[in-house]
């Protein structure tokens, strides 16, 4: 495994090994982005994903990025928070933001059926009654269009896209899964018309429509239509397929995307997406339209992240375009793609003012991680030990790796506002499986429950030079193996693919 330099503000350099490329996070989103840091770190590396890049942003600023693995597959070239992915689905966030443009132009309306901008767009009756497919309904996923066309272009090794003619040729054939607003089904088809539809009123192609009005404008520079296989293995990842049962990932074909390019042609990066989320946060925050008209009023924006359909049968919740989850009281609102070889996801959380993107070239999909970077940070945001303070100790002395060659792989002991936590590594769920450190000085810690209450102690033991060499719970030794983020292991070749 070998990692890229983490991205972070100098004031942190010494705790991440970090340059001075972004703004310098808070001291308590500082001390949850060391544990999620660490806790990525193992996830590439004992789930042996080729590459992984994160970036997470606060307020109006990107904060902190980092990359896990490797873009080529000589695995010379670390991943960073730079390193271009094809984003899939989350294509259709653009695709969605460029009808809304057109919306409040006056070029479309929501709840026109569609064959007023596309004619050519109409399915076979299949005899079952229904109102008419719109943008609406295309956008929400309720229109009952199918998800795919019939050239089964998500089949290896040579992933067959259509063309636009096979495209309409495809879709003047077909019939309607169900009628309009009866179910969710997720459809690229139905994502595709939507962007054709905008494209067709602005009187320009698709990729020149996004490039000059919702890309340049936002400053997305490395976000693109299309996928840029000149840089593959450079700045670009290599796609991996899954892992088979040796062990092993066999590199797949590159793919175009061709008529589909709305609903699944973009590449982008960690960073940019999460710049894109941060537009959003500060648009949200506007209550007057500015005077010199950007790429989506507020307004506009507050309607496409506002639910419009949900699915009295299956789970989930649309806005306009965007993928709305309620956590309680929060909303994660976003998109994740899956493309072969590629797995992405960006999640803004507007209470919070914060964005998580994440990209892997593992086969798995991401939501769940990026979920639980967002929780992570909130249980910093949100931490305090009751009763007394914790008395002050030297806590980066005890930070570090920890193995008992036994029970775990390995845990991670980092500060924590005043105090320490523990999380065994590898986690599926790091926001659960944190164990908060009160400390009580001379080496010795209390156990906190989840609830506050106090429970056992914890005792670190040091050598003769005064290092921290191990911890002792409950009478059993844990040992300190190294840093936070070793050295050596940076160095390391690479496990293969």
């Amino acid at each position: 495994m070998a990692r890229k330099v983490t991205h972070m503000a100098v004031a942190f350099s010494v705790i991440l090994g970090a340059i001075p490329a972004q703004a310098a996070p808070n001291p308590a989103t500082a001390e949850a982005l060391r544990v999620i840091d660490a806790w990525a770190d193992a996830a590439q590396t004992y789930g042996r994903w080729p590459a992984l890049s994160i970036a997470v942003g606060e307020g109006k600023e990107l904060v902190w990025s980092s990359g896990y693995g490797h873009v080529d597959t000589a695995r010379k070239r670390p991943a960073d928070g730079k390193t271009i992915y094809s984003i899939c689905s989350i294509s259709k966030l653009f695709t969605s933001v460029a009808v809304m443009q057109q919306w409040e132009a006056g070029k479309l309306r929501l709840d026109e059926p569609i064959v007023t901008y596309l004619p050519w767009a109409k399915l076979q009756d299949d005899g079952r009654d229904s109102v008419p497919i719109t943008l609406r309904s295309l956008l929400t996923h309720s229109a009952g269009v199918p998800r795919d066309g019939r050239t089964s272009y998500w089949t290896g090794p040579d992933f067959p896209f259509p063309d636009q003619a096979e495209l309409q040729a495809d879709y003047a054939s077909a019939k309607p899964l169900y009628p309009v607003g009866k179910y969710y089904q997720y459809s690229n088809i139905g994502l595709t018309l939507a962007g054709d539809a905008a494209a067709a009123v602005a009187g320009q192609s698709y990729n020149q429509l996004v490039e000059s009005r919702i890309l340049a404008p936002l400053g997305l520079s490395d976000t693109k239509p299309y996928l840029p296989y000149d840089q593959l293995g450079k700045r670009m990842a290599v796609a991996w397929g899954p892992l088979d049962r040796d062990g092993q990932r066999k590199l797949l074909k590159t793919f175009d995307t061709k008529a589909i390019t709305p609903a699944a042609g973009f590449s982008s990066t960690a960073e940019d997406l999460v710049k894109f989320g941060l537009w959003q946060i500060d648009l949200l925050k506007q209550e007057v339209a500015p005077a010199t008209p950007g790429v989506l009023r507020p307004s506009t924006l507050r309607e496409m992240h506002r639910v419009q359909f949900t699915d009295p049968v299956r789970s989930g919740s649309w806005g306009l375009g965007f993928y709305v989850e309620q956590d309680g009281a929060k909303s994660f609102i976003g998109h994740d793609g899956s493309c072969p070889g590629y797995n992405t996801v960006v999640l803004v959380r507007p209470d919070s003012g914060t964005v998580v993107s994440a990209m892997t070239t593992d086969n798995r999909e991401i939501w769940a991680e990026a979920v639980e970077i967002h929780r992570v940070l909130d249980l910093r945001r949100d931490h305090s030990f009751k009763g007394a303070a914790p008395a002050k100790v030297p806590l980066e002395d005890y930070a570090g790796r920890y193995l008992d060659n036994v029970w775990s792989n390995e845990a991670i002991i980092l500060p924590w506002n005043g105090g320490l936590v523990r999380l065994r590594l590898p986690s599926s769920n790091p926001s659960r499986g944190l164990t908060y450190l009160k400390p009580l000085g001379n080496d010795q810690f209390r156990v906190i429950a989840s609830d506050g209450s106090e429970m056992h102690v914890v005792t670190f033991r040091r050598d003769a030079a005064g290092k921290v060499m191990h911890y002792e719970e409950h009478h059993t030794k844990t040992l300190r193996t190294g840093g936070s983020i070793p050295e050596e292991r940076r160095r390391a070749p690479a496990a293969k693919p």
